[in-house]
């Protein structure tokens, strides 16, 4: 393989992974609680864009018991989009020649 070739690889490579970017940020996942009382939605970088809280659940005692409900939702929706971020990673990576054990994005 000459330098000529390793380059235009890179190239590819390079647009490839800002494409794979772009893609993952417009991901969207929800994540649930308490049996679906409490749903938090994470976009693609894993920031809150939306919680929906079950009505019957805002009553003043409840706080301690929503609040539990809230942050399992998020890590519900966390890992959510950690699973689908690596399955579209897996999937616009095949058949690029990457050395094994090589994560992506670096």
């Amino acid at each position: 393989m000459d330098i000529g070739e390793i380059m235009k690889q890179a190239g590819a490579m390079q647009a490839k992974m800002q494409e794979m970017q772009e893609k993952l940020a417009e991901l969207e996942v929800t994540g649930e609680a308490g049996g679906g009382m409490v749903k938090v939605i994470l976009n693609g970088k894993g920031y809150a864009k939306a919680v929906a809280i079950e009505r019957s659940l805002v009553k003043e005692d409840d706080a301690e018991i929503l609040e539990d409900l809230i942050a399992a939702a998020i890590n519900d929706a966390k890992s959510k989009l950690e699973e689908q971020s690596q399955e579209q990673m897996k999937a616009m990576t095949a058949g690029m020649p990457l050395p094994p054990g090589m994560k992506l994005p670096f």
